[in-house]
């Protein structure tokens, strides 16, 4: 049996492939399989489904088992119960909109890839010194591309920021100017009512402007 890549590895890997995290809130696992199609066959490497949505470790289950290359796992994690829950479900990744170092703990303990969330310089240092693989801006909307680059010039330069919270095609680029590594993308790209045909072409819209 041939054995997973470590945290950092693996994502490292998907965000090689594509540094967009989608995120599925509201998703059921009905949903599930084909809104996984519909990303994985539009590039996407990274799925996060928040534990705020109907029965997620369910649709987190579902997924790992149809798109075991696809880093798979939950956000809104709060705790370290909630990061052993998504583990047993089968998630490698934890994502959280806060910096909570039992989380942190847990999921390196578990040798899941964990993204806290962080709003300053602050919080981001203390949840890279305590492990994090990268680090969740969020809210974006309180994160300007002027902030992002501040950030960028003091932490390390291997650090992997992920503005998160009002990211759209169209202002992705500034971002990415400022030393973003990539983003996480909510009802841009999913939201409950969309259907997967909907989704699939927000996907490759998000991707089209990413790449080029």
């Amino acid at each position: 049996m041939t054995s997973l890549p470590s945290p950092a590895h693996a994502l490292a890997q998907a965000m090689a492939q594509l540094p967009l995290i989608a995120i599925l809130r509201g998703l059921t696992p009905a949903e599930a399989p084909a809104i996984g199609e519909a990303l994985t066959s539009s590039g996407f490497a990274i799925i996060e489904v928040p534990l705020n949505s109907p029965e997620p470790l369910r649709s987190i289950s579902a997924l790992t088992r149809l798109f075991p290359q696809t880093l798979i796992g939950a956000g809104t994690v709060l705790n370290a119960q909630q990061v052993q829950d998504v583990h047993a479900a089968g998630g490698r990744l934890v994502v959280a909109p806060n910096f909570n170092p039992a989380v942190v703990a847990k999921a390196l303990a578990l040798n899941m890839v964990v993204l806290p969330g962080v709003c300053t310089p602050t919080e981001a240092f203390a949840a890279l010194e305590a492990g994090a693989h990268g680090l969740k801006l969020f809210p974006a909307e309180m994160i300007s591309p002027a902030t992002v680059k501040a950030m960028r010039a003091v932490l390390p330069p291997t650090a992997a920021l992920m503005p998160v919270g009002g990211i759209t095609p169209d202002n992705m680029a500034a971002y990415r100017a400022a030393g973003a590594s990539g983003f996480g993308l909510g009802s841009a790209l999913y939201a409950p009512q969309k259907t997967a045909r909907q989704v699939q072409d927000m996907a490759l819209q998000f991707a089209k402007h990413y790449l080029k």
